[in-house]
């Protein structure tokens, strides 16, 4: 019996490593996810980047530039919940623009999620991806357990935060927040 070539017995006795193999996979640094400060009345947007439901890159200090802005935190899109309180914005979001203000949905959930489900609901406005949670948390809408608390957060001209309803109903989150609104433009109406 004749034996194989040299280099075919060099190919079978070499042990490759392979990426299964986990002596050998290369360990990469852990990511840091940054940490904003906390977001509290009177406090301003800072420059933070995350992207909107087109995949694109949103710089929020940027949102309040031109307009006042409401974002309102969902725990998870197209659940009944966030749902309610998603469909009431969409409803009243006239009302809202005709006050110089817009209006962002905030969740963790993927770009692609949050386009799925603006499509199925059609929501007039932008849906913004926040996967770490970074501005979530420094607007304290981050339980302990990591999880997203329903809130929204109204924003002036120029960016200060000047309301925060935490926690908040789905059902009384869009009428509360342009109660607000309203009370705002009365006020500077004086």
């Amino acid at each position: 019996m004749s034996q194989p070539r040299r280099s075919a017995r060099l190919a079978a006795n070499t042990t490759a490593t392979d990426a299964t193999d986990p002596a050998a996979a290369v360990e990469s640094p852990p990511v840091e996810i940054p940490v904003l400060a906390p977001i509290n009345i009177g406090d301003s947007l800072p420059s933070y980047t995350l992207k909107n439901e087109q995949d694109e890159d949103v710089d929020i200090a940027k949102l309040t530039e031109e307009k006042g802005a409401i974002l309102f935190s969902v725990p998870k899109a197209d659940t009944p919940g966030c749902t309610t309180q998603a469909c009431g914005f969409r409803d009243i979001y006239p009302n809202f623009t005709e006050h110089d203000f817009t209006v962002y949905c905030l969740s963790h959930d993927k770009p692609e999620a949050q386009k799925k489900w603006q499509l199925k609901k059609e929501f007039p406005y932008p849906l913004l991806s926040d996967p770490d949670r970074v501005l979530i948390a420094a607007l304290g809408a981050k339980d302990a357990s990591g999880k997203t608390k329903r809130g929204h957060f109204i924003f002036a001209k120029g960016g200060k935060l000047v309301d925060k309803k935490l926690p908040v109903s789905p059902g009384d989150s869009p009428n509360l927040a342009l109660e607000f609104v309203k009370s705002l433009n009365v006020k500077s109406a004086l």
